[in-house]
């Protein structure tokens, strides 16, 4: 008796033990979702060792967290009407008082720098004492801030379309916490929709801390959307195919189970929930549906067969278990090669997608066969569908096209080959923070709205290190970050940056009563009498905290980038290293790009790098359990060039659709991969039992084996296209192109396997057709007797 043959006996006859095992684990498991935690923060995609990591919590333990302000934005000239000026700045002053909230500032909060000439120091005052009270006293205040206020221009308006700001810094602290989303669902959002009501006034919201969390509460959202049609669709399907009500019901049993198990692991694990994670329960839903249909359609092929149920379970088990968990495994082998990427969050997806495939395997060949033990035997309405003449048409097409147009099949692929490597030279390489967001939503309509207005909100900082106390203030550093300062002016894609440069040359201003031409650096002979000043003013002091350390060694400057490509970003860093290395010499200062934008940006490229290492290892993987299977590198060959084929074809159409390499597309070839191989295992396998049967005739082989494998290849293949592209209805740009290219690589693969497959099969008949390239086979060998075509 043969292992798999045991494991049928002990299935049927260990039943009950079985579903309560099975129960206590869904319970248990049921009882960790509790414990998922959901992403505060942005995904990063770099090891915790990368230079980039190193260099960001090198800033962050310098300035703190950089990406703590809310911006609230108003482009309506109505704002400058008085009873909107008011409440305007009053709306700011109420979420000040917020715990949440470090400090807020909008124009009612504009301290004018001024110069007391007769104790030699700066101090500050109010642009107004009272809250204005007619229209033209609120135009003398816009007057004085759009013309005599260089400083704030970019922080709180923009001069050239009237825009007016308010920005919000939360507390650093809290910023990837929960409170975070709380105060920004709680208090924020319906604060805001309370102004708009009251006052008529469009507010645009947007930075960091709220993009993170709307998108967020956008992914939770969308994994209820993603189950529920996952479960509709495969559901539907399935019906369709086999026209059977307790069929369905099991299959969609025995994956809502696979589900709960998915959830239950990641509560487990206490990952959190990120756009990837949000994809395992939908996709546990569409790979474990094809295990039942080959597990149920071999049993009512049984059935129909001899009529006899206990025989035909036994038979279910022992024949498709083997070949199903080498399909499982190889699935699973797809996924876990994102374990090895060192990258935290294609670590965990990696695990957890790998360990559910894995499981929805053991819960499909428990659950499946334990529930028909005890039902009736399948009518023969349930077994008609074994019989639908469009399924013969499609086999028979399949079998006359690969008899009779072998070559025109190779013609085809050749061709095909050749115009996919064409539009592989056309893929380009792109990812920012918020491509793949939304585009529908209206958080995502306010980015472009601040790129427009402000010049982006993803800020982008510059470390500088002068290598001594107080070295900031030197006029000499001064002037090196103003001619950095230039060059990031002239980049389009850059908004003004902000540093103690903006302070520096406030007080330039102030010195000179105010005048804004003034708004510059001072000369070495200028330096010193408004250093004078400054030294004896507390005015400047508190402001300077955010661009100068407390020992005076470091500054940062800022800026903020739009929504630019990977390629770009490139450009625009190269040009900064450029002019970094020009004006700092490096034995006096050391200069640092770093930003969450920045380490993004790099991970995207990490990734894409190690595209090639995760491919590569999935198909090692995948090929090892070929040979543990097979026992033939014949075969190995053989089994990877139908699934290789579908890769390049999709590689190919992203080139020529214009479709980038991003961290959510890069994931498409080795899950495609995984899931494709499947088909060529089962089919293989029963090759292999038909050869034995046909005593090494191929022909007669490679034709039953299409015959009776061709349909459930057929049926898994329709089911995995669209469960897959339940996908697409996602708002995320990176979750749509990620279900539709998969989901095109799988109907490649499909027809790859079903034609092309099996004519390399013929083609090379006499070069494979041995017992040696059969010697010692994994798969366990089905007596003669038992077969059936």
């Amino acid at each position: 008796m043969n292992f798999w043959q045991v494991v049928s006996r002990f299935i049927l006859k260990q039943r009950i033990f079985i579903l309560v095992v099975l129960a206590a684990a869904t319970v248990f498991l049921g009882s960790k979702i509790q414990n998922i935690k959901f992403s505060h923060s942005e995904a990063n995609l770099l090891p915790k060792d990368h230079i980039e990591n190193i260099k960001y919590d090198n800033f962050l333990d310098i300035f703190g967290e950089e990406g703590n302000m809310i911006i609230l934005a108003v482009q309506d000239s109505s704002i400058f009407k008085v009873d909107n000026f008011n409440r305007w700045n009053d709306f700011s002053h109420m979420l000040d008082s917020f715990p949440e909230v470090d400090f807020s500032i909008s124009v009612g909060d504009i301290k004018k720098l001024k110069k007391d000439k007769k104790n030699q120091k700066f101090y500050v005052e109010p642009l107004y004492e009272n809250s204005p009270s007619t229209d033209e006293e609120v135009a003398v205040i816009k007057d004085e801030l759009f013309d005599k206020l260089p400083f704030f221009d970019n922080i709180l308006f923009n001069k050239e379309t009237g825009t007016v700001q308010t920005a919000i810094y939360l507390d650093k602290a809290i910023v990837n916490t929960k409170k975070r989303e709380r105060f920004v669902f709680d208090v924020l959002n319906p604060s805001v929709e309370a102004f708009e009501k009251e006052t008529g006034l469009d507010v645009r919201v947007s930075g960091m801390p709220y993009i993170r969390t709307m998108n967020a509460q956008n992914i939770i959202d969308e994994i209820g959307i993603f189950v529920g049609l996952a479960l509709f669709i495969t559901s539907l399907i399935f019906w369709l195919f086999f026209r059977s009500y307790r069929a369905t019901f099991i299959t969609m049993t025995v994956v809502s189970i696979g589900v709960v198990w998915a959830l239950g692991f990641i509560g487990w694990f206490q990952y959190e929930i990120s756009v990837l994670m949000a994809l395992i329960p939908p996709l546990i839903i569409v790979i474990g549906v094809p295990n039942a249909i080959f597990l149920i359609n071999k049993y009512q092929q049984e059935v129909k067969k001899h009529g006899n149920q206990a025989k035909s379970l036994q038979r279910v088990i022992s024949k498709i278990g083997n070949a199903t968990l080498m399909t499982n495994i190889t699935t699973a082998s797809g996924f876990a090669t994102f374990i090895f990427t060192n990258s935290q969050l294609l670590n965990e997806f990696g695990i957890i997608a790998s360990i559910n495939i894995l499981a929805i395997f053991i819960l499909s060949l428990l659950i499946i066969p334990i529930i028909y033990s005890f039902m009736h035997k399948p009518k023969d309405k349930h077994l008609e569908h074994l019989e639908r003449k469009w399924i013969d048409a499609i086999v028979n097409w399949m079998e006359n096209t690969v008899r009779h147009h072998r070559i025109g099949i190779y013609i085809s692929t050749v061709v095909i080959i050749i115009t996919s490597i064409i539009g592989v030279y056309m893929i380009r390489v792109s990812g920012s923070l918020i491509e793949d967001m939304p585009k529908g939503k209206q958080f995502y309509k306010d980015i472009l709205f601040f790129e427009k207005e402000f010049g982006g909100i993803m800020p982008l900082e510059i470390l500088i290190d002068t290598k001594k106390k107080k070295g900031v203030m030197n006029l000499s550093t001064m002037k090196r970050m103003n001619k950095l300062d230039e060059e990031i002016n002239e980049i389009p894609e850059l908004s003004k940056s902000i540093s103690i440069l903006n302070m520096v040359k406030y007080s330039k201003q102030a010195f000179y009563n105010g005048n804004p031409k003034y708004y510059q650096l001072p000369t070495e002979q200028e330096k010193n009498f408004i250093l004078a000043y400054t030294k004896n003013s507390d005015a400047t002091s508190e402001q300077l905290n955010d661009f100068v350390d407390s020992t005076g060694q470091f500054a940062r400057m800022t800026t903020f980038m739009k929504d630019i490509g990977t390629d770009k970003m490139e450009n625009i860093e190269q040009r900064i290293q450029e002019k970094i290395n020009q004006v700092f010499p490096k034995e006096r200062y050391d200069v640092s790009l770093t930003g969450k934008a920045l380490v993004f940006l790099k991970g995207t490229n990490y990734l894409v790098k190690n595209l090639v290492i995760s491919l590569s290892l999935a198909i090692f993987l995948i090929s090892l359990f070929m040979a543990w299977m097979f026992r033939s590198y014949k075969m190995i060959i053989i089994s990877l060039i139908p699934n290789i084929l579908p890769l390049l074809i999709t590689a190919g159409l992203m080139g020529y659709l214009g479709v980038p390499i991003k961290p959510s597309t890069v994931l498409v070839f080795s899950i495609a991969f995984g899931i494709s191989v499947d088909d060529t295992i089962h089919f293989l396998a029963k090759y292999r039992q038909e050869l034995i049967a046909h005593k090494w005739n191929v022909r007669k082989s490679v034709y039953a084996a299409l015959r009776e494998t061709g349909v459930s290849m057929f049926y898994t293949s329709v089911v995995l296209f669209f469960g897959f592209l339940v996908f697409t209805v996602s708002s995320f740009g990176g979750t749509i192109a990620l279900g539709g290219l998969v989901s095109v690589t799988l109907l490649f693969a499909m027809v790859s396997n079903l034609l092309l497959l099996p004519s390399l099969l013929l083609s090379l008949e006499s070069k494979i057709a041995n017992k040696k390239t059969f010697k010692k086979p994994a798969i366990t060998i089905i007596p003669k007797e038992d077969e059936e075509t």
